[in-house]
């Protein structure tokens, strides 16, 4: 049985965890998030732990367990703590601005660039270089922050672009004659 599949998840106070047939759906302080239960997966909830366990013995129901159960296990967090992700933007006039639920950038082309938020995601904007990215659900959060960093990628000769605080650019040596 798949290690992480083994684990139960523990239930924070102020989260619900509600089960049907065929959905599991988790309320919390940052909003309620629901998900399909995979036919492969049995999923027990006593008291404060939801327990998953293979329906089968095949290597799929085994593979699957692991899976929803890390999945929960990040709707369980979200819904409690939530998900953040930070971004930096690295160039001379380079300026993001928040507004609602848009983002404005301006980095380096003739025109200022505007995301606009889906539902359940927000964005600050601490310093005019600096882009937070907030919500409950870390799949929605990770995929809004890779669209914004596609706007403009980090390039390999300055390192001038939109990047992840954390992430490492290597620079090249230009090429000489």
């Amino acid at each position: 049985m798949s290690r992480v599949g083994k684990m139960p998840i523990e239930v924070p106070k102020g989260v619900d965890v509600q089960l049907s047939a065929h959905q599991i759906t988790v309320k919390g302080a940052n909003g309620t998030l629901s998900r399909a239960l995979s036919n492969h997966v049995r999923v027990k909830h006593d008291g404060g732990k939801v327990v998953f366990e293979p329906a089968d013995e095949s290597v799929q129901a085994n593979a699957m367990s692991g899976t929803m159960r890390a999945l929960v296990a990040n709707m369980v967090n979200g819904v409690s703590k939530g998900f953040e992700r930070k971004l930096t933007l690295v160039g001379v006039g380079f300026r993001a601005q928040a507004q609602g639920q848009k983002l404005n950038l301006q980095v380096g082309f003739s025109h200022p660039v505007v995301k606009e938020m889906p539902a359940g995601v927000k964005c600050e904007t601490p310093t005019q270089t600096e882009i937070v990215i907030k919500g409950a659900d870390r799949q929605a959060v990770g995929q809004v922050a890779a669209e914004v960093r596609a706007i403009r990628p980090p390039e390999p000769y300055k390192g001038k672009g939109i990047r992840y605080a954390d992430e490492r650019v290597s620079l090249k040596e230009t090429k000489k004659k």
